[in-house]
């Protein structure tokens, strides 16, 4: 069996604005404290694939949801998506907000099934 990286071959992956698929996963699965995973795929999205446990808030609620989080400013926020890239834009919307440690999920949902667990369905 090939080790696979913790982040797509060929990624060009920002650690200021990206968590990787394996930290994320173990910060989930272990109940990290003070750690997020926010889902931001819409509900039909999340009927293909879903990570147990994650919250679910569709990108275009975030804006008004962020308010309702009760999340401190330095809470470590994994924001995931279909494949990183409108995750990429709600990190960088949120630390714009002050959640100066809200970060993408590097190759979203799709990496996470071909890294980590290969029976989430992609898309």
């Amino acid at each position: 069996m090939t080790h696979k990286p913790d982040n797509p071959p060929n990624y060009p992956f920002n650690q200021t604005l990206e968590i990787s698929v394996v930290e994320s996963n173990d910060k989930h699965t272990n109940n990290a404290p003070d750690f997020l995973l926010i889902d931001i795929r819409e509900p039909h999205e999340l009927n293909i694939a879903q990570i147990p446990g994650s919250t679910n808030i569709p990108m275009g609620d975030l804006p008004a949801a962020l308010a309702e989080l009760d999340i401190e400013d330095d809470t470590q926020v994994a924001i995931l998506c279909r494949t990183g890239k409108r995750s990429l834009d709600v990190a960088v919307f949120m630390q714009q907000q002050g959640f100066t440690e809200a970060r993408s999920v590097a190759g979203g949902i799709h990496w996470w099934s071909d890294r980590l667990d290969p029976t989430l369905t992609k898309y």
